[in-house]
C-alpha cells in the first residue's frame, strides 16, 4: 500500500471529506530528509491500511495547500480528523514519534 498522493484539486475529496484520520507529508524532490524519511511513511501506509490514510503532496506542485496551512519547513507532517488539523510533526523524526501521533487519533 502506497501513500495517496494529495493535490491541490483533491485535497478535499482526500482530507477534508476523509471518514478516517489522515496523515500528510509535505515534501518535496529536492528537500534530503524528506527522501530520507520516504521509506518510514510507505511502512506507515501499510501499516495503518484501512484505519489511517496516509497521503503525500509534492510542495512545489501544489502551492495552494502548503500556504493555506502555513507550512513554512519540510518534512511537515500534518494529521487531520474530521477534516480538522489535529496535530503537526516538523522534521524527519524517528518512525516511534510517528507511530505515537497516529496511535493517539486512532484511540
Amino acid at each position: 500500500m502506497k501513500p495517496v498522493e494529495i493535490t491541490d484539486d483533491n485535497f478535499s475529496a482526500e482530507v477534508e471529506n476523509s471518514d478516517i484520520p489522515v496523515l500528510i507529508d509535505f515534501w518535496a524532490v529536492w528537500c534530503g530528509p524528506c527522501i530520507m524519511i520516504a521509506p518510514t511513511i510507505d511502512e506507515l501506509a501499510s501499516e495503518y491500511s484501512g484505519k489511517i490514510k496516509v497521503g503525500k503532496i509534492d510542495i512545489d506542485k501544489n502551492p495552494s495547500v502548503p500556504v493555506k496551512f502555513g507550512i513554512r519547513s519540510i518534512p511537515t507532517f500534518l494529521i487531520f480528523k474530521d477534516g480538522k488539523v489535529v496535530d503537526q510533526i516538523v522534521g524527519a523524526v524517528p518512525k516511534p514519534m510517528l507511530v505515537e501521533k497516529l496511535n493517539a487519533q486512532l484511540n
